[in-house]
């Protein structure tokens, strides 16, 4: 099967290291990865500040750099979800239920599209899963990455309390109630390390990112890991 990625921007500038795990994983799944050099923001961020004239400039190019009628896999729900549900507002309704059927998070896609859930990772340390926003309500993604994570050798899942909170990242959210995103970051951090996990796990890069920044600011003993980092770490 020949599949498209999508690297979304906050990966591609800030956490490269997961799209390559990203392409690994895909490739032990039996894909063959194709990926268009000339791909740039999905135009989530632009969508959610109000600004849909730009919005539908970046989903007409979406459309052109994604031309074929294949599976598009993204390493990251929330541009996932919002390619499905909202690109029917910005452009040809045939063109945006085309990219609705084929656009998928990428444990979505290695669990109910290809059927494997085990890559012979091994993780010896204890950990507990940050359901991102956009993931779970948006995306609906829940389960999957807990499928994958709980076959991964010698990790410990451990879910911490309010599981599903927000972490306070939420896109342009941070930048303009900058006071209530930390608060809600600190809480999650909190139920984090009521855990005793070593590790904040995610689909969400922009979440790590946010989550990271808060550990980094306060000298915490926990860390940030994508997904794919974990599960792509023998391959």
């Amino acid at each position: 099967m020949i599949v498209d990625l999508f690297v979304p921007c906050f990966i591609d500038q800030l956490y490269p290291d997961t799209a390559w795990n990203s392409i690994k994983l895909l490739e032990k799944a039996g894909c063959k990865v194709n990926y268009n050099p000339k791909q740039t923001c999905c135009g989530q961020p632009l969508f959610n500040s109000g600004d849909i004239s730009h919005s539908k400039k970046l989903a007409q190019k979406f459309i052109n750099d994604f031309p074929h009628d294949r599976p598009i896999v993204t390493p990251s729900a929330s541009c996932a979800g919002y390619i499905r549900k909202h690109y029917s507002q910005l452009v040809d309704s045939k063109k945006a239920e085309r990219l609705k059927q084929n656009t998928f998070e990428l444990t979505d896609f290695l669990v109910n599209q290809i059927g494997i859930t085990d890559f012979g990772a091994a993780f010896p340390h204890k950990i507990t899963y940050h359901d991102a926003c956009s993931a779970l309500r948006e995306y609906g993604l829940k389960e999957e990455p807990r499928q994958l994570l709980r076959n991964v050798s010698g990790l410990e899942l451990v879910e911490m309390p309010k599981r599903d909170d927000c972490c306070g990242f939420g896109g342009t959210f941070m930048l303009k109630y900058a006071p209530i995103s930390t608060a809600m970051t600190e809480q999650k951090v909190e139920n984090a390390l009521s855990t005793g996990a070593e590790f904040i796990v995610s689909t969400e890069a922009s979440c790590l990112m946010n989550i990271q920044s808060y550990i980094n600011e306060q000298k915490l003993p926990i860390k940030t890991i994508h997904i794919a980092d974990i599960l792509a770490n023998n391959l």
